[in-house]
């Protein structure tokens, strides 16, 4: 069931609701540059065993409306709080992939983790997805400055060379090709808003210590868009957190091994 949910005046996010009447309810927050379709092999298990799956696109991404502005981590995480709001969520499960997971966590910190029982990060961009001199871990600078520059100029190579990043083990041309065309669904504005904010000082560092719920930390060593030392790092700033790295996985750990992301978040929703 899809709607769209009023989080500011002129500004509506799309939802897809997953089996309403579950037991148990999970929202996903996808990563850049795609939309809520990212976690179409998990809404197609999860509900299985008794979960409703909500999906949302994030403003400037897929069905969600295209403003200019809005596009910092407050303002995203604020869109999320509106959603919980409107579907009136307790004690649900928050999980992020890439920058997906960052807004989650800035969810966590401005909201104070508003109805939130537990927090998944997937290959999340926390605390930090470029270097800095205090943080020595993540993508060099230069290297997102190249990703904005190729919006401005090519954005559907600068899309495709993403796509050749995001994954350790083959995958085939026609998903690939729909990964890619998910991403030339939103904004060319928007997208590269997106790549600038990780380029400013969000204060996930903060952030990461106030979480309190129990977090479930899924990260690809091979991961190549948010290095693996990224996931340390939420392990050692999270207090009540698991971290499971996963072996021969890039940045798309839900396709790279899907069978096991699956288990990993279903055997975490039980405990």
């Amino acid at each position: 069931m899809g709607f769209f949910i009023g989080v500011e005046r002129n500004v509506k996010i799309y939802v897809e609701d997953i089996n309403p009447s579950g037991n148990k309810t999970i929202l996903f927050i996808h990563g850049w540059p795609g939309n809520h379709n990212l976690f179409e092999y998990q809404f197609n298990q999860l509900p299985k065993v008794g979960y409703r799956c909500i999906g949302i696109d994030c403003r400037g991404f897929g069905l969600s409306d295209r403003p200019w502005t809005g596009y910092d981590y407050n303002r995203l995480s604020d869109d999320i709080r509106s959603v919980v709001h409107a579907l009136r969520l307790k004690n649900f499960i928050l999980g992020g992939h890439s920058t997906g997971g960052a807004i989650c966590v800035r969810y966590m910190a401005r909201h104070n983790g508003y109805g939130v029982s537990k927090l998944a990060l997937f290959a999340a961009a926390a605390p930090s997805l470029i270097q800095r001199p205090y943080f020595p871990y993540g993508l060099q600078k230069q290297a997102v400055i190249n990703i904005i520059q190729g919006i401005y100029t090519d954005r559907p190579k600068a899309l495709r060379d993403f796509g050749n990043m995001i994954f350790y083990n083959p995958v085939s041309k026609p998903l690939s090709y729909w990964i890619f065309q998910l991403g030339l669904q939103a904004a060319s504005w928007s997208t590269a808003a997106i790549a600038n904010t990780w380029l400013g000082e969000e204060g996930l560092f903060y952030d990461l210590k106030t979480i309190k719920v129990p977090t479930l930390i899924l990260h690809g060593i091979n991961d190549q868009v948010c290095l693996y030392p990224l996931a340390v790092s939420q392990k050692n700033s999270i207090k009540n957190s698991k971290l499971v790295p996963f072996e021969a996985c890039g940045h798309f750990l839900f396709y790279d091994q899907r069978e096991r992301f699956n288990s990993e978040l279903i055997q975490f929703i039980e405990e």
